[in-house]
């Protein structure tokens, strides 16, 4: 919902002059708005119950959504929803696995549900970070991108990358409302940090499935890498991410540079749980 971009006077409602925790509408006004309890419309904007027809086209209206919002809301609630319940943990595909052995000189990881680092190849770990020194619990990109001082230094555009992490985090909640893990996984990262809070509750922004990111690395300075991801057909929850350089510019150099400081006996870390 886009609560969050409104305030009381927008909507024509009384303002009051007691601060409040975050920007926007309360739940309660955005419910009196509609002319439903509180309690309804949260569980409605939680996911835990379908929401009428008649009571979406009331909420494009008290929300102000512009078409492409309405087509949007539209869409999340005729999602079905998934059961809210754990499933097992995700284990890397071997054919994924195998691809990931292979490519030496490029960096590349296995990302899973929710964002979650499964596998990566040594030449990712130079580059991001070492995964092995994370608890196998903790190895989430969205995580270390929002909790890892690292991150931020690493890349200079940190706030475009992350506001595209959020935006794959609300696919994901779109497709599968209630699903546990996500939902534990957002409320740490509300709780942690003040961006992600105020970007999961406002406007919806693109969700990027391929493109260009400028990392500032410290032994391989600053590179621009195209990324791209493949899906397992196996297993679609699972992505091998590559990131890889235009050929004959700095970034390629300074690549290839990092790939041979690297070179030493490596053994890649991946999830080979039984």
């Amino acid at each position: 919902m886009c609560r969050a971009q409104l305030s009381p006077r927008t909507v024509g409602l009384p303002e009051s002059r007691a601060p409040r925790r975050v920007p926007g509408l309360r739940r309660e006004e955005v419910a009196q708005l509609a002319g439903i309890s509180t309690d309804r419309y949260t569980r409605w904007e939680q996911g835990r119950a379908p929401v009428p027809t008649s009571v979406l086209a009331t909420l494009v209206r008290v929300l102000h959504l512009d078409d492409d919002q309405r087509d949007h809301l539209f869409a999340l609630a005729a999602k079905v929803e998934c059961a809210p319940r754990r499933r097992p943990a995700q284990k890397v595909q071997p054919q994924l696995g195998r691809l990931l052995d292979e490519l030496t000189g490029t960096p590349a990881l296995v990302l899973g549900r929710h964002m979650d680092i499964l596998a990566w190849n040594a030449l990712a770990a130079a580059l991001l970070t070492d995964f092995e020194h994370i608890p196998e619990k903790k190895r989430n990109y969205a995580r270390l991108l929002f909790t890892d001082p690292g991150f931020r230094v690493l890349y200079p555009d940190w706030r475009t990358i992350a506001r595209s992490c959020v935006a794959h985090l609300r696919v994901e909640a779109a497709q599968c409302p209630g699903d546990p893990e996500l939902t534990a996984l957002v409320g740490e990262l509300s709780v942690a940090d003040a961006d992600f809070r105020q970007w999961w509750a406002g406007r919806q922004v693109p969700y990027l499935q391929v493109g260009s990111k400028r990392l500032s690395h410290p032994v391989a300075g600053d590179l621009t890498l195209d990324w791209d991801s493949l899906t397992s057909t196996a297993d679609p929850a699972q992505q091998l991410v590559i990131m890889t350089p235009e050929p004959g510019t700095p970034s390629h150099d300074g690549l290839r540079f990092l790939a041979s400081w690297t070179a030493a006996p490596y053994e890649r870390a991946r999830d080979t749980t039984a």
